[in-house]
Order: structure tokens, then sequence, then C-alpha cells
């Protein structure tokens, strides 16, 4: 009867708890959002299947000396997996609509005020019975307005680790939902004549001018705001890499299969976090509301940002492009161009959109590095 009893104690059945359920039906949606609507694949499939894993009584995954345990102390919390993510991203980065049109820069830096006010808004919310959010903690949530994955994780990891599961679903769940979020806020913004407006063809860019740029935007980092050192100087590197023309082997390597790999553990890490009694908070429900602020002010901030551009610049600027100003690479740039069709089915915006989309891609490096050069 003993021999049986302890043989029952040892089944997950019977050390299953609602808390550890939610989160493996949580672990389930992601899957789903992955594999059914295609909502960021390559991070939601084994954030997914890491949250399913992390929850499973008994096996003890996300508890010292579990895998995704060192997994996460291995490439989270050393900084290192969203290090080499801005490598991969940078080598696959073409930086030649920026080059091309450096004023792009202003509406990539438009679309982080989305970051700096959601700072506010998650100090606000301090206000809220059953809330409360610290500075760095408060920081690391307001970096999801950047739509940059990588860049929440590393600034979470940080400054607010216990948060990191919640900020790392916010922030991909808002870059899958691009497509759904931004055309609205972008229709309401502009008129139907703004949207039909046709940009000068940009210049054609020399591979001397593509080297030279990703070496001038690390040294003015290293110059002016060092913090945020780390993310810009794997994302110059990555692009040096496949600018300079001379290590393809390197440049493959970064664009698949290294940047591959990296996205594997770096999910299953930030799975391992979504643990029953670190999620299930009213702290979740307070990052997601403000992950959707965040978001919507960024795209807003943007479009305005262009509009402005618009009226003071000699050449037209397609005040949709400004959507693209988060650094969601290339999807909002992908979502710009498709509403700019609607309004005109011949009027291509993809590689101006590409500009802000880069630039977006510096601003929350540059905005997260603020961050952690204030709060830290």
């Amino acid at each position: 009867m003993d021999v049986l009893l302890t043989l029952i104690d040892s089944t997950g059945l019977a050390h299953l708890t609602w808390p550890a359920l939610v989160m493996m039906a949580v672990g389930f949606l992601l899957l789903y959002l992955a594999i059914a609507k295609g909502f960021e694949p390559l991070l939601l499939l084994p954030i997914g299947f890491g949250a399913i894993l992390t929850n499973i009584p008994l096996a003890g995954m996300g508890d010292p000396g579990g895998l995704l345990y060192s997994i996460y102390q291995v490439g989270i919390e050393s900084g290192i997996f969203p290090l080499l993510i801005f490598l991969g991203v940078g080598a696959l980065t073409d930086f030649s609509a920026l080059i091309a049109n450096p004023k792009m820069l202003l509406l990539g830096a438009a679309a982080q005020f989305g970051i700096f006010s959601t700072l506010l808004g998650a100090i606000a919310l301090n206000w809220v019975p059953g809330l409360s959010f610290s500075m760095q903690e408060a920081a690391a949530i307001a970096i999801i307005g950047g739509a940059d994955g990588p860049t929440a994780i590393f600034l979470a990891s940080k400054l607010a680790p216990e948060l990191l599961g919640a900020i790392a679903v916010a922030a991909y769940s808002y870059m899958a939902l691009v497509p759904i979020i931004q055309p609205p806020i972008m229709r309401a913004l502009t008129t139907v004549d703004e949207r039909k407006i046709k940009m000068a063809q940009l210049r054609q860019v020399s591979q001397k001018e593509k080297i030279i740029f990703p070496l001038l935007v690390l040294i003015l980092t290293f110059l002016f705001l060092p913090t945020a050192a780390p993310l810009i100087g794997m994302f110059c590197l990555g692009n040096l890499i496949r600018e300079a023309g001379v290590v393809d082997r390197l440049s493959k390597t970064a664009q698949n299969e290294l940047i591959n790999t990296v996205t594997i553990f770096l999910g299953l890490a930030v799975g391992s976090k979504l643990s029953a009694d670190q999620f299930l908070t009213t702290q979740t429900l307070g990052i997601l509301l403000l992950g959707a602020v965040a978001f919507s002010i960024g795209t807003a901030s943007g479009v305005l940002m262009a509009k402005l551009m618009n009226k003071l610049s000699k050449d037209p600027v397609n005040p949709l492009i400004g959507a693209a100003g988060v650094s969601a690479v290339p999807m909002s740039a992908r979502v710009a161009n498709k509403v700019g069709l609607e309004a005109d089915p011949h009027n291509f915006l993809l590689m101006h959109a590409m500009g802000p989309n880069v630039a977006g891609v510096i601003g929350s490096a540059v905005a997260a590095g603020i961050l952690l050069a204030l709060v830290k």
C-alpha cells in the first residue's frame, strides 16, 4: 500500500495545481498563435513550449539545476542571448534606406516617445490598489513601446528580472500584432490624400558608405551613451560583417545558424519565467495594458512626426512611414507599405519605410541605454 501511495505521489497528476494548469494553457495558447496564426512563430513557439515545461509538476526544469534554469542563467541573466540576437539582426539589415535619407532618424526617435510616456504611466499606476512598480520595473516595462523583443529582454534582465516573462510575452505579442494594431492608428491620424503621397526615389548608396555608417554609429554611441554600447555594438558588428564583403561565411552564419540557434534557447529561457507564481499577478495585467499603450503611442508619435516633416520639408514625406519608427523590423515597414497601397495601388513605400524602421532599432537601443544609465 505504501508503495502504491508513493507511486501515486510521484505522478504529476497528484501535484497539479490550478495556477500551473492556467500557465500551461497560456503556453498552449502561445503555441496556437505561433502555429495556427503565424504570430511571431520563431519566438512564440519556443516561449510557449518553455512555459509548458517549466510548469510541469516535479520536473524541476525551471528550478536551480534544471535545464531551463541553466539556459536562463547562461543566456539571459548574463545578457548574452539578446546581444547575439542583435548581432544576427544587424547581419540581416540593410542600412541603405537610412543612409540615403538620414532625416528618417527623426522618425525613429519620435517613435520612442511611447517608451518615455509609458515610464510615467507605469509610475502613475502605483496609485491603483494592488499595483506597485519601482522605477527600475517601470523602466523595464516602458521599453515594450519600442516593439523590440531582444532590447526588452536585455533591459528587463538588468532592471527587473522578476518581470522578464510578462515583459517578453507582451513585447513579442505586440510585435506579432503589428498588422492588427498599427493600421487603425495610421488611418485615424492621416487623410486619404496624405496616404497617397509619393516620395522621391532614394539615391544609390555606395559600399563605402555602408561600411562607414555602422562604424560611425558605434563611435557616436561610445562617446555619448556607452550604456547602449552592448546593443548598438553587436548590431553594428553584424551589419559590418554583412557589408564588408570579405567575410561571407561569417555573414551567412550570423544570418542563419547563429540567430536561429540562439532564438531557440532564448525562447525556452523566456518561457522558463512563465511559472504560475511569477506570471499570475496583478502586475502582469498592468504590464500587458501598459505595453499596448506604449506601442500605440509610439506608432502615433511616428506618424505625427512624419506629418510635421511633410509640412516643413521641400521633399514630400508620406506620414505612413512614421509608423515604421517602432523597431519591429521589417514588419512595421511592410504594414506602412500595405496601408499606402490601399490608398494608391501604385504607391510603393517599403524602401522608404525601411529607413525609419532601421532608425527605430537604433532608437530603442539608445532608449534602453538611457534608461539603464538613469535608473540602474
